[in-house]
């Protein structure tokens, strides 16, 4: 794991009181963070992700996971290390949202 990406799993989705699986296959992708009973997907990213190319298919990633009924959230690494309180707001709130109307194509997946 990444630092920042520890310090995600640590300080906050641990504790939300919902199931967070590392790494998980989806598709052709390799996701950060993944809540399936939530269709939840958190991803982590660094400086490469900002050349063009990376950018496209970032894009392109998550129409992709999109289909799926999955919700992407996206931070940054230096977000994640200086100010994970406010991510961890963040996620909250969606978490919140997403338990109050839940995804029936993202149920046990």
């Amino acid at each position: 794991m990444t630092a920042a990406e520890k310090k995600l799993w640590h300080s906050c989705l641990k504790n939300y009181g919902h199931t967070f699986l590392r790494q998980k296959p989806i598709d052709n992708y390799i996701i950060d963070f993944y809540c399936s009973e939530l269709g939840l997907v958190i991803e982590i990213d660094g400086d490469s992700h900002l050349d063009e190319k990376n950018i496209s298919y970032d894009i392109k990633r998550t129409k992709n996971l999109e289909k799926y009924g999955l919700k992407i959230l996206r931070f940054w690494n230096d977000d994640m290390l200086n100010g994970i309180e406010i991510i961890s707001e963040i996620i909250e709130k969606e978490i919140n949202k997403l338990k109050q109307s839940p995804n029936p194509l993202c149920q046990g997946g």
